[in-house]
Order: structure tokens, then sequence, then C-alpha cells
């Protein structure tokens, strides 16, 4: 399967259990894309204690998972591409038609 997540959201907890999603898809042998918006392209900045997604993340990234941002969303926070490349809405509807599955947190 192919499992499509949209992250629009900035919370840790969200953010947290939006990786963890994606991450047991991985393990399972399922293709997973991550396509951050909105406040969603800033969970490369979250620190908390209770939730480690520098951990999920880097876990997301090393299983194979497909991480993209918003450019235009990227740009509105003066934020750098970072550990992914920078996307369009259009590259976020292919993902979308693409995808068995999609999942919108946030």
């Amino acid at each position: 399967m192919k499992l499509g997540i949209i992250m629009n959201t900035s919370d840790p907890e969200t953010a947290w259990n939006g990786l963890r999603l994606g991450n047991e898809a991985l393990s399972g042998g399922n293709e997973t894309s991550l396509f951050l918006l909105g406040s969603g392209v800033e969970i490369v900045n979250i620190k908390n204690k209770a939730f480690d997604i520098a951990g999920v993340l880097e876990k997301f990234l090393n299983g194979g998972g497909n991480l993209l941002a918003c450019g235009t969303c990227l740009e509105a926070r003066h934020q750098a591409a970072g550990v992914c490349p920078v996307s369009t809405m259009s590259e976020l509807v292919e993902m979308i038609i693409k995808s068995d599955k999609v999942v919108s947190l946030g």
C-alpha cells in the first residue's frame, strides 16, 4: 500500500503520533510519504521532552520514508528546507493521487 500523510500542525504530540504512524507503515512494508504543510513545516524545530520528534523523524527518514515540505509555507515562516526537499502544491496533489490512502493531521 502507498500511504500519504499530510501534517498541517506543529503540535508536538500530533507530530510525534503522525511520525509514529509513518514509521509503523514503513515497518509493514508500505511506501510512505509525509508532506509538511502550514505550521507542519516547523516540526523539525520542535524541542519537547515528552515527545521525541527528532528521534521518530530520523527513524522515518532512515526507514525509507519520503519527506516533503511546502516551499511557500517554509518561506512564510522564514525557514530553510533543512532535512527535506522544498516541494509544491502540485507535488502534494501528485502524492494524493498516487496514494492508496491519505491521512491528514492538524
